[in-house]
């Protein structure tokens, strides 16, 4: 395919996107459509068909990515009409890029295109996921600080801390620590918190802040009135996460947090260096 002929697809198929409220990128059907190079709609919604098979086939909610919608257009004498288009995730046009005519240079090209596109949001999705769970690991190993200085203060015991984030988790999951890193299978002398979900870190950090604060508000004193309001906060905590069918237990670890950590600098190290080339090029 000549590159004025791939600058040209490119530019057609991004100047046709379009960005619904909530910040999701779609094309319509009647666009892709001429942009695949189809002249008849009954032709192309044959391929939009097979599409959404192959979406439901891939597990994914086909209303999530193939929108029905209503598309006025002009008509002679001022007139207007009212005809049937699809809102398209870029999902949706990568599905339906496959199953089109290859033959078509179009179609060729927007395999490639929308497989590239699509991938490199998977990407970005992933990164901002993995951020947002180092984040959270960090804020729960500073709220966990502070829980242990204000246990020393109150009850003059650094010991006291360990066995209130025991009974803490204990609540919390139904398990005690060692038996979750066993069943998490955690090497030997890492911190669970390391492995565990972001929704986990989120809910131990909030358990955690609200012990810290009760703690303070009513000059807890004891190991023993320190590790109840924590065991009470974890329970309450585990309580919200059951109802809403989340069960802390059943979470499947993720990838150790200080692994990520380490790939992550790895990649803005890498990036910034290529960055910086193309400055001074």
């Amino acid at each position: 395919m000549q590159t004025d002929l791939i600058h040209s697809l490119t530019n057609n198929f991004e100047a046709r996107v379009n960005r619904a409220d909530n910040g999701v990128e779609f094309w319509l059907a009647r666009d892709l459509q001429f942009l695949l190079g189809y002249e008849k709609w009954d032709n192309f919604i044959n391929v939009v068909l097979k599409a959404k098979t192959a979406c439901e086939l891939s597990g994914y909610q086909i209303r999530d990515h193939f929108a029905d919608v209503g598309k006025t257009i002009k008509m002679p004498n001022d007139a207007q009409k009212l005809i049937d288009d699809i809102m398209l995730t870029r999902y949706a046009c990568y599905l339906i890029a496959q199953n089109g005519d290859s033959k078509k240079e179009q179609v060729a090209f927007a395999q490639t295109y929308f497989a590239v596109q699509t991938r490199k949001f998977e990407v970005i999705e992933k990164r901002i996921f993995e951020s947002e769970r180092l984040s959270a690991r960090k804020k729960l190993s500073e709220t966990e600080k502070e829980l242990s200085s204000v246990i020393f203060e109150q009850t003059g015991s650094e010991r006291n801390f360990g066995i209130i984030r025991s009974k803490g988790d204990k609540a919390l999951f139904g398990y005690s620590t060692s038996q979750m890193k066993e069943k998490w299978q955690i090497p030997k002398g890492r911190a669970l918190a390391d492995f565990a979900p972001t929704i986990i870190l989120k809910a131990k950090d909030f358990a955690t802040e609200i012990t810290i604060f009760n703690a303070k508000e009513k000059q807890m004193k004891t190991e023993r009135q320190i590790s109840n309001e924590h065991v009470t906060n974890n329970k309450s905590v585990r309580k919200t996460l059951l109802e809403r069918g989340i069960a802390p237990e059943s979470l499947p670890a993720e990838e150790d947090a200080e692994k990520v950590k380490r790939r992550l600098l790895a990649e803005n190290r890498s990036g910034f260096k290529n960055l910086n080339k193309k400055l001074n090029s």
